[in-house]
Protein backbone atom coordinates (compact mmCIF):
# COMPACT_ATOMS: atom_id res chain seq x y z
CA UNK A 1 0.00 0.00 0.00
CA UNK A 2 0.99 3.61 -1.05
CA UNK A 3 0.32 7.03 0.30
CA UNK A 4 1.43 10.39 -0.28
CA UNK A 5 1.52 13.11 2.18
CA UNK A 6 1.65 16.93 2.45
CA UNK A 7 4.48 17.86 4.41
CA UNK A 8 6.58 20.91 5.68
CA UNK A 9 10.37 21.16 6.36
CA UNK A 10 12.67 24.25 5.82
CA UNK A 11 15.50 22.82 3.95
CA UNK A 12 16.66 20.44 1.51
CA UNK A 13 18.93 18.93 4.36
CA UNK A 14 16.53 18.75 6.30
CA UNK A 15 14.63 16.67 4.09
CA UNK A 16 17.31 14.02 3.49
CA UNK A 17 18.07 13.44 7.38
CA UNK A 18 14.58 13.07 7.63
CA UNK A 19 14.16 10.67 4.74
CA UNK A 20 17.41 8.79 5.87
CA UNK A 21 16.27 8.36 9.72
CA UNK A 22 12.41 7.87 8.42
CA UNK A 23 13.53 4.93 5.86
CA UNK A 24 14.14 3.01 9.03
CA UNK A 25 11.37 2.50 10.67
CA UNK A 26 9.86 -0.50 10.70
CA UNK A 27 6.55 -1.28 8.88
CA UNK A 28 8.51 1.20 6.40
CA UNK A 29 9.43 -0.87 2.73
CA UNK A 30 10.11 2.63 0.79
CA UNK A 31 10.12 6.10 1.68
CA UNK A 32 10.63 9.42 -0.58
CA UNK A 33 10.74 13.18 0.50
CA UNK A 34 10.53 15.76 -2.17
CA UNK A 35 11.82 18.79 -1.02
CA UNK A 36 10.82 20.97 -3.95
CA UNK A 37 7.21 20.07 -3.81
CA UNK A 38 6.91 19.38 -0.41
CA UNK A 39 5.58 15.62 -0.41
CA UNK A 40 6.38 12.25 0.98
CA UNK A 41 5.59 8.85 -0.52
CA UNK A 42 5.53 6.18 1.79
CA UNK A 43 4.84 2.47 0.39
CA UNK A 44 4.14 0.41 3.88
CA UNK A 45 5.01 -3.33 3.87
CA UNK A 46 2.46 -6.07 3.54
CA UNK A 47 0.43 -6.37 6.91
CA UNK A 48 1.43 -3.35 8.82
CA UNK A 49 -0.70 -0.42 10.28
CA UNK A 50 -0.69 2.72 8.31
CA UNK A 51 -1.70 4.88 11.27
CA UNK A 52 0.67 3.18 13.43
CA UNK A 53 3.89 3.35 10.69
CA UNK A 54 2.78 7.15 10.12
CA UNK A 55 3.02 7.68 14.31
CA UNK A 56 6.49 6.24 14.30
CA UNK A 57 7.81 8.39 10.94
CA UNK A 58 6.46 11.75 12.52
CA UNK A 59 8.18 10.55 15.83
CA UNK A 60 11.68 9.73 14.44
CA UNK A 61 11.22 12.76 12.06
CA UNK A 62 10.88 15.05 15.19
CA UNK A 63 13.86 13.87 16.40
CA UNK A 64 16.47 14.80 13.40
CA UNK A 65 14.28 18.01 12.74
CA UNK A 66 12.11 19.08 15.28
CA UNK A 67 10.38 21.57 12.89
CA UNK A 68 8.92 18.61 10.18
CA UNK A 69 5.15 18.12 10.01
CA UNK A 70 2.98 16.02 8.26
CA UNK A 71 -0.35 17.22 6.99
Amino acid sequence: MSKTFRIEVDCANCANLVEDAAKKVSGVKELAISFMTQKMKVDFEEGTDPETVMSEILKVAKKVEPDFEIF
